[in-house]
């Protein structure tokens, strides 16, 4: 019989395939795996009100500013067909019990499943038009408002609100074409403050804030393709300057798959610069599950009749571990279960530092609700159990050859949904890598959340009328969207700015007051564009501040005052550190704690001889540039704001030449 050994070169290779292994993959082996990854980006709207009630968008609380809770238990409902929702099931095994914290001002009983839902927001669905536009989507001729049921919680309903704006679009990328399926408006979630237990609690201040989703086919076949997609789509929904920016206002969900495995839903994305690592780890950790199918379908030979077995673990008190002395003090079970055939499974990596062990220890958690630390398993070292221990454990269990053993402890009654968990995923292992939605962790790994929702989650919400999308309204749009970012990217070229202040111009979407600057004062584009990118997001990052709309009218206004006093533009980046520095402080008062003062080009230029004779009697330095450097030091301040330092520099150089 084939066993895993948990020391091979292949499962060693999968307990490294993070960012380094990532670097070394090409594009042909991932081809090899078959790789493919679609993108789902979650875009907050900037609007007033909420999406189906009148409560203001965007004003948030902490998790201990609240007025009221209310408590709820979620049931799933049939669906058209007569079915169940996969997820919706697996969330009501769970018996949670979810506290809504409520704030009074920014929920009402719409967010609380008391009321209907009010008129749709308008301005939302404007928004998310001119965005739908911009990417190019097919307009749809009405909106239909259906329910996506979710039965974590997050929404007190059980379910989203969500319609269809547009669909099938194309945008580019560098060596491709990505293809749009649908982008969809609905209502945001929830904001979790903690998960312990079978108690949930969330805060409603996000709920129903109007969002967008972009769902794009699984065009991309490496990770860093994914990641410059997401980017695309991030920059084009910045262009329309009808989005939220922040924390938590853009998410990004990445779907993966490979070649006999399945679609995996990543959730929570944090960051953009996350995704290669997390496209890269997926895809191995699904060729890890693939493995393991292939030696479990060689060790049962009917999956239909495979049981596991499970004793009340009698001796749990001799084992010094803290979890398990607190599980038996709290009157808890400690049980012991045999898994037939696994023996050498739960030590094979399947991604950085994670084995197969760890997706029953998630699972315990999602599923049966025992908090970590939550098991212990035979193929692990243990300071608490000792070889001899083992054996007692096996013989106790009635251990063949090739069995693997877990010890789990719990309250009782989450003990048979435990036993049931562990017994489903030895099932999934046998056929392969099942469906699941996962999260994604800061470190590139991901962790199981829930059953991947199938279409049984959505219908049609019976409390909205479909709502026309009138051709003239489209066309009204049409004539005010943006340029694409393909095309930003073109502009950006023509100006020759550097590539390093692309993504700071593109993520807070100041092209357009650029445009608006080199239009009003014939500054060079580079240099005011590098002002923004480099000099302001110095300044703010230094004062660990992050852009805001008054930032970036301070440098416009900026230009435009040393465009009316006729200086310079090289004067600018002196000035914004004191404005920065002094914030209540005017620019003519700038100029005056710079000691500034208007000179003419000749009168300069005759200050560069004198200070070159200074130099030869005071200095004896014999270091290259010393000489220049140190003219150039001398000079700048009378200098700036009324020649350019380059042709300065230009004139210093001749004269120390001819010399």
């Amino acid at each position: 019989m084939k066993k895993v050994d948990p020391t091979s070169n292949y499962s060693l290779s999968l307990k490294n395939t993070g960012y380094k292994e990532r670097k070394k993959c090409s594009q042909a082996d991932y081809d090899k795996l078959g790789l493919i990854s679609g993108l789902e980006i979650h875009q907050q709207l900037k609007t007033k009100h909420k999406l189906f009630c009148q409560c203001p968008s965007g004003i948030f609380q902490t998790a201990d500013d609240y007025d009221a809770e209310i408590v709820r238990h979620m049931r799933p409902t049939l669906s058209e067909l007569g079915e169940y929702d996969g997820t919706a099931l697996m969330e009501f095994k769970t018996r949670k019990e979810i506290t809504y914290r409520i704030k009074d001002g920014t929920a009402c009983t719409y967010d609380i499943d008391d009321t209907p839902p009010f008129p749709i927001n308008q301005e939302a669905v404007e928004h998310a038009l001119e965005y739908a536009i911009l990417l190019g989507l097919n307009i749809v001729g009405e909106l239909h408002v259906a329910r996506k049921q979710y039965l974590d919680g997050s929404i007190p309903t059980g379910f989203q609100r969500t319609g269809i704006i547009g669909i099938e679009g194309v945008f580019p990328i560098s060596n491709k074409k990505i293809r749009i399926i649908q982008l969809s408006i609905e209502e945001d979630s929830c904001r979790e403050v903690s998960d312990i237990g079978h108690k949930r609690i969330y805060r409603t201040d996000r709920l129903g804030t109007p969002l967008v989703e972009t769902v794009t086919y699984p065009d991309m076949t490496h990770p860093d393709e994914v990641q410059e997609a997401a980017h695309y789509l991030r920059y084009m929904a910045r262009a329309t300057s009808k989005m939220r920016t922040g924390s938590g206002a853009a998410r990004q969900d990445v779907n993966v798959s490979i070649t006999g495995g399945t679609r995996i839903e990543i959730k929570g994305v944090a960051s953009i610069s996350k995704i290669p690592d997390l496209v890269h780890i997926e895809a191995f950790r699904q060729k890890s599950l693939l493995v393991i199918k292939d030696i479990l379908n060689e060790r049962i030979a009917d999956i239909k009749n495979y049981k596991i077995t499970a004793r009340v673990l009698r001796s749990a008190k001799k084992y010094k571990l803290d979890a398990i002395q607190r599980a038996i003090k709290e009157h808890q079970e400690v049980m012991i279960v045999n898994l037939p055939h696994l023996q050498g499974i739960l030590s094979h990596f399947n991604q950085p530092d994670i084995t197969f062990a760890d997706e029953f220890r998630h699972r315990l958690k999602v599923i049966a609700c025992l908090e970590h630390p939550n098991m212990c398993h035979s193929e692990e070292t243990l300071d608490f159990i000792t070889n001899k221990d083992w054996d007692e454990i096996r013989d106790y269990v009635q251990a063949g050859p090739n069995d693997a053993q877990i010890i789990f402890w719990g309250p009782k009654e989450d003990i048979k949904t435990a036993l049931d968990t562990i017994q489903e995923r030895i099932v999934l292992a046998y056929n392969g890598v099942p469906n699941e939605t996962r999260k994604a962790l800061t470190n590139g790994i991901t962790i199981f959340e829930r059953v991947l929702p199938g279409a049984n989650r959505m219908y049609p919400d019976t409390d909205s009328a479909p709502i026309p999308l009138a051709t003239k309204r489209v066309e009204e749009i049409k004539k005010r969207i943006p340029q694409t970012i393909d095309k930003r990217f073109k502009q950006l070229t023509d100006w020759k700015i550097p590539h390093d202040a692309w993504s700071f111009l593109l993520r807070y979407n100041l092209i357009p007051i650029v445009e608006n600057i080199i239009n009003k004062t014939d500054i060079p584009p580079k240099f005011v564009a590098t002002t923004f990118a480099h000099q302001l997001k110095n300044i703010l990052g230094k004062n660990k501040k992050f852009p805001s709309i008054s930032d970036f009218k301070k440098v416009q206004f900026l230009f435009e005052f040393i465009h009316d006093k006729e200086l310079h533009y090289e004067i600018a980046w002196d000035m914004l550190k004191i404005a920065y520095i002094h914030p209540k402080m005017d620019f003519n008062s700038i100029l005056i704690v710079m000691e500034h003062q208007s000179a003419t080009l000749d009168k300069i230029l005759g200050h560069i001889p004198i200070l070159n004779d200074l130099f030869t009697n005071i200095c004896k330095t014999k270091r290259e540039h010393a000489r220049m450097d140190w003219i150039m030091g001398q000079i700048r301040k009378a200098s700036i704001g009324n020649i350019p330092m380059k042709k300065l520099n230009s004139q210093v150089e001749n004269v120390i030449k001819s010399r």
